[in-house]
């Protein structure tokens, strides 16, 4: 693998299955200091692994975090994304119970929407070509 790669290799497979993910506070409040930031991407980690997946790179600002992460092609990344969002959510209001509540209230930590982008690879339109390129057989 190099430095930016992600292709693994399973007993029956080979995946290269990279994903940019933007989470983004509940009401955008910017909730986030460099503690909790700190905090969240230690959860974040502990999360990706116990999917399987790796979390690469991880960036916050003040009312979103990003997260670049490689997983198999197995996992299923609607449901890592709720429990990345559900874990750090119980772990960060836990610890830093009296800072969120300025920003925070009713229980919710995370806005319920996401983005998931894949990340890496060549544009469609190439990949797009090289299928077309195949030779049918006759």
């Amino acid at each position: 693998m190099d430095e930016i790669g992600f292709v693994r290799c399973g007993r029956h497979a080979v995946w290269d299955c990279p994903a940019h993910l933007v989470l983004v506070t509940k009401y955008r409040r910017g909730a986030f200091t460099g503690p909790i930031l700190v905090d969240c991407e230690q959860i974040m980690r502990r999360v990706c692994a116990d999917f399987g997946c790796e979390l690469r790179e991880f960036y916050g600002e003040d009312d979103h975090v990003h997260l670049l992460i490689g997983s198999p092609a197995t996992v299923q990344l609607s449901k890592l994304v709720n429990s990345l969002k559900g874990v750090s959510s119980r772990h960060v209001r836990r610890d830093h119970a009296e800072h969120l509540s300025r920003y925070l209230w009713g229980g919710h930590f995370w806005s319920r929407s996401y983005y998931c982008g894949t990340a890496g690879g060549a544009p469609l339109s190439v990949i797009a070509e090289y299928v077309r390129s195949q030779r049918r057989p006759e």
